[in-house]
């Protein structure tokens, strides 16, 4: 076992070897601008055509429909400015649901606040799953825009994409849908054809690739205007050198992803339910948040009563254990996480959660000496508990 057990892979994974490996030329040899016409562009040129190909093939694109960002909030940004600006002349009215992560729900909030969008957030049950009955009561004639998550980033839970796709597209067809795949891709089959979107978010550092770079699926015919104005780069869409680096990474830890989804996928879930059937059955006063079968692999999410996460994260840490209380883009804040209020939690219940994100790595006797390790803390902090 070793001396510190990462267990946030929802936040962010370590680079694998082989990618690390991948990248290293581009680091020294390959330096090169590929907007140059020169030799030393003629390498970064090819690497980049060669990583939108793989990216593309993990989410059964066309490489023209590819667009690399700088991760996951740009593309996310983008899709939901970009498309929203641009088609306004025909609506003014956008549905997210409540439990979007907050590269969506800010881009929502902007776009409400400063352009006058009309927005409505769809509830959630009690396990995380848009209400569709009330996706297909708000759409509008006003209508221009939906965004709904694959896969939350900090209860798992797995949304039925295909069928809000076609819930929105048999309402009106020019309504442009897009998703949020950040935690999905790499982890469970992602196919933008299959999902019927016409855009799509993904990034690299959720499947042991850099951070830095993301990459957004845009539909062929879809319009949207640029977030980013300068070069002509990313097809004229994007400006901005382009990341060669992180691209490259990015490529070949897409391929990687793809080519183990399914081994990757069968050893966490077992991993999953192994951490899941001791918590509940050895920790008294327990709440899983989030759907026990539909969610992610790797993804655990519980509430422990009586008890604050941040007490629970800091105790664990001083035995060398990794986790969260919820998203890594808010663990900063106090307030009790926005997924779990919208589920329908107390606040009190919703303060004593621990995010476990488990990765490729992980083993049974990591999970084991985590439990042992949560049983003896959660024992100590509720003799001392306030609550």
């Amino acid at each position: 076992m070793n001396n510190h057990i990462y267990f946030d892979n929802a936040a962010t994974t370590f680079i694998d070897e082989a990618v690390a490996n991948e990248m290293k030329p581009f680091l020294k040899d390959y330096f090169g601008n590929p907007s140059s016409i020169y030799k030393y562009s003629s390498a970064p040129v090819k690497a980049i055509s060669l990583a939108r190909e793989k990216v593309s093939r993990g989410i059964g694109a066309n490489p023209s429909e590819i667009y690399f960002t700088s991760g996951g909030s740009e593309s996310n940004n983008w899709a939901i400015i970009g498309s929203t600006l641009r088609n306004s002349n025909k609506g003014n009215h956008i549905i997210t649901s409540k439990i979007e992560h907050h590269a969506v729900l800010h881009a929502f909030d902007y776009l409400e606040k400063r352009h006058g969008f009309n927005v409505t957030y769809i509830d959630v049950n009690s396990e995380g799953i848009v209400d569709l009955g009330q996706l297909k009561k708000s759409l509008t004639p006003e209508t221009i825009f939906v965004s709904i998550m694959m896969a939350n980033n900090e209860i798992g839970t797995i949304q039925p994409i295909k069928e809000i796709s076609q819930i929105v597209k048999d309402f009106n067809k020019s309504i442009i849908v897009h998703t949020d795949a950040v935690q999905a891709f790499g982890n469970i089959p992602v196919d933008v054809i299959d999902l019927e979107v016409d855009l799509l978010t993904i990034t690299a550092h959720k499947i042991y690739g850099p951070k830095g770079t993301g990459a957004l699926f845009i539909k062929k015919g879809t319009v949207i205007d640029n977030l980013i104005h300068g070069g002509g780069q990313e097809k004229g869409k994007r400006a901005g050198t382009e990341n060669v680096i992180g691209i490259v990474g990015f490529g070949k830890a897409s391929e990687l992803a793809v080519k183990s989804i399914k081994q990757k996928s069968k050893f966490l879930i077992e991993l999953r339910e192994h951490l899941f059937s001791r918590v509940i059955s050895e920790i008294p006063d327990i709440v899983i948040n989030g759907s026990r079968e539909n969610r992610l692999p790797g993804n655990v999410n519980f509430s422990v009563k009586k008890i604050e996460g941040e007490a629970l994260i800091l105790s664990l840490d001083h035995f060398g254990i990794s986790c969260s209380s919820g998203s890594a883009c808010t663990s900063g804040s106090l307030d009790p996480s926005h997924v779990l209020i919208a589920l329908g939690l107390d606040h009190g219940t919703a303060h004593g959660s621990l995010r476990i994100s488990l990765g490729k790595d992980n083993t049974k006797e990591e999970v084991d000496y985590f439990v042992d390790r949560l049983k003896e803390i959660t024992e100590k902090l509720r003799l001392i508990s306030p609550l």
